[in-house]
C-alpha cells in the first residue's frame, strides 16, 4: 500500500500560514547559505522522487502548479529546477467540490469524498503520494488519520497568528530530525 507523505513548512509557533494565506515568512531574510540551501533542496528533491502523485486543494493550486510550470520551463539555472521538474512531470489530484477541470501539466480533479477517493489512491500500484498543501486541505487530510509521514520544516519565525494543520490533540512520534544552519529544522513524524 502507498503511503500518504506531508511536506509542509510551519512557524515556531506552530502556523502553517498567516490568517490569511499568507506564506513570506517562510523565506529567510538575509543572506542565504548556499549548502543549506543544495540541503534543503536535495531532501525536497528526494522525498518527491520517492513519489509519484501529488495531492493538492483548490485554493492553493494555481499559484503552486504556475510557480512550478514556471521555474521547470523557463529557470534552468534556478537552484531549485530539479525538484520543479519533478513537481511538473508527477501527476497533480487537485481535490475540488466547486471546479471539474484546473488547467496545468498532469493535473486531474477529484470531486469525491476526500477519505474514499485518498484509500483508493492508496491502494492503487506505484509510488508514495505526496501533499504540501494548503492548510484547510492538510487540516482536513490530518483529521481524517490520512497522513502516514509527516515531514514538518520548522522555521525559525513566530508570525503570532495563522492558520493551523491541526484541529485536534494527535499523538506522533518523532523518527528523526535534522537541524540547519539558517535556523530551519526537518522533522520527520509518524502516526503513534
Amino acid at each position: 500500500m502507498r503511503k500518504l507523505k506531508l511536506q509542509m513548512q510551519i512557524s515556531i509557533d506552530g502556523f502553517a500560514a498567516g490568517p490569511n494565506g499568507e506564506n513570506d515568512w517562510m523565506i529567510i531574510h538575509g543572506k542565504q547559505d548556499p549548502e543549506v540551501l543544495q540541503k534543503i533542496i536535495g531532501f525536497g528533491a528526494e522525498l518527491a522522487a520517492g513519489c509519484d502523485t501529488i495531492l493538492l486543494g483548490r485554493k492553493m493550486t494555481p499559484g503552486f502548479i504556475g510557480h512550478w510550470e514556471n521555474v521547470a520551463d523557463n529557470q534552468q539555472d534556478n537552484p531549485w529546477h530539479p525538484l520543479a521538474q519533478l513537481i511538473a512531470d508527477h501527476r497533480k489530484i487537485v481535490f475540488s467540490h466547486t471546479e471539474t477541470s484546473i488547467p496545468g501539466r498532469n493535473v486531474e480533479v477529484e470531486n469525491g469524498d476526500l477519505a474514499t477517493a485518498i484509500q483508493a489512491l492508496k491502494n492503487q500500484p506505484g509510488k508514495d503520494l505526496l501533499v504540501y498543501g494548503g492548510a484547510s486541505f492538510v487540516s482536513s487530510l490530518v483529521s481524517l488519520n490520512l497522513i502516514d509521514e509527516y515531514y514538518i520544516i520548522v522555521n525559525p519565525v513566530a508570525i503570532g497568528a495563522g492558520l493551523s494543520i491541526f484541529k485536534e490533540r494527535k499523538i506522533l512520534k518523532l523518527e528523526s530530525s535534522v537541524a540547519y544552519k539558517n535556523g530551519k529544522v526537518l522533522n520527520k513524524y509518524v502516526p503513534v
